[in-house]
């Protein structure tokens, strides 16, 4: 069990008052935990949150050499707080860490370290519906020199951000864009795994959606531009003809947390569901003939997000009637039931702190 350190802000910021947005408030603390090879994992420890001093010549500044996960904590109605799988988030962050040259983080001290920030500001999480307390923990190389060559020295850290919904619309189902000119990642690069590189990859065609008034990126395999991957922020599953389909994972898809979820109460209701190559021209064609009867993205920010409209060239696609479909309503009120404890967890995905 990890060692932490405990040193508590002695200037507590004020909670936030309205609306939250995602990602733009940060709690008091922060836990960290240096890495110096030899040595391993050390120093762990929880402090105020505060800017952090690095050299210009830094690794991660250079080549990118870092790693990062997305967790979330909930407050539920009988007052306990909870995590979602988190287990689930310590073995992909390891996964990330080995294809990046980083050392590993025992499972247990992942965990041990998320759920100890989290204790410290647990009186950060909002209750308000749709609300929860956003985890960030993420690796980064901090060896200064200026070289292609794994950073014999790391910083993990942990930070936490109470968060509204991912997307203002909330539940509203979101326009997406089919890219088919930039491609996101390839089988055998690290399209799998969690690192920045991947997210900065995504940008110029992020930027072109936007402008085109979609919310989102749908990529496409980066050798043949025909089959479907991932969406910038989420997994992505169609429901064509009663059967729910999803892109199995090959090496450039992100292994979702929440993906994997779907795909275990699906099963569980009794709902074909499929993982395996989907092309595009199957989606147009399924619009065509009235098979498409719901499209929607997993993620940990966002859970579930239903999709309205998907764009592929020419061709608008509009789901169903515009509005959230019933699968997909049913994955969202199931899985933040389990999360904030308003459900029974038949899954033992629930954690409390």
């Amino acid at each position: 069990m990890l060692d932490i350190k405990i040193t508590k802000t002695t200037a507590p910021k004020a909670k936030p008052q309205g609306p939250l947005g995602f990602g733009k408030i940060f709690t008091d603390h922060m836990f960290v935990m240096n890495y110096t090879e030899g040595k391993g994992w050390h120093d762990a420890r929880i402090v105020s949150f505060e800017n952090i001093s690095l050299s210009p010549a830094c690794v991660v500044f250079h080549y990118g050499q870092e790693m990062f996960e997305g967790m979330k904590a909930y407050k539920g109605a009988d007052g306990k707080t909870y995590l979602f799988r988190p287990e689930r988030n310590a073995a992909r962050a390891n996964e990330s860490n080995r294809r990046l040259c980083i050392p590993e983080i025992p499972e247990e001290d992942f965990v041990e370290a998320v759920r100890a920030v989290v204790r410290v500001d647990e009186d950060w999480i909002p209750t308000e519906p749709g609300t929860s307390l956003y985890i960030r923990p993420f690796v980064i190389a901090t060896d200064a020199f200026l070289g292609v060559a794994p950073s014999k020295t790391y910083l993990f850290m942990v930070i936490l951000s109470p968060s509204g919904a991912y997307y203002s619309s909330g539940l509203s189902p979101v326009g997406i864009w089919i890219e088919d000119d930039y491609v996101r990642a390839v089988k055998g690069g690290i399209g799998y795994t969690k690192t920045g590189g991947n997210y900065a990859a995504s940008l110029a065609a992020q930027v072109k959606a936007h402008d085109a008034g979609y919310s989102q990126v749908l990529w496409l395999d980066g050798v043949e531009r025909r089959y479907i991957e991932e969406v910038g922020a989420m997994n992505i599953f169609f429901k064509i003809d009663g059967k729910v389909l999803t892109p199995a994972l090959n090496g450039s898809i992100l292994p979702g947390v929440t993906r994997n979820s779907v795909l275990q109460l699906l099963k569980s209701w009794g709902i074909p569901a499929e993982e395996r190559r989907i092309s595009v021209d199957e989606l147009l064609e399924a619009q065509k003939t009235g098979k498409l009867e719901e499209v929607f993205g997993t993620g940990t920010a966002a859970v579930i997000s239903p999709v309205g409209k998907l764009r592929y060239k020419d061709d608008v696609m509009t789901i169903g009637d515009g509005g959230i479909g019933a699968v997909s309503q049913r994955l969202y009120d199931t899985i933040t039931g389990i999360q904030t404890g308003a459900l029974k967890d038949p899954f033992g995905w629930r954690v409390e702190i």
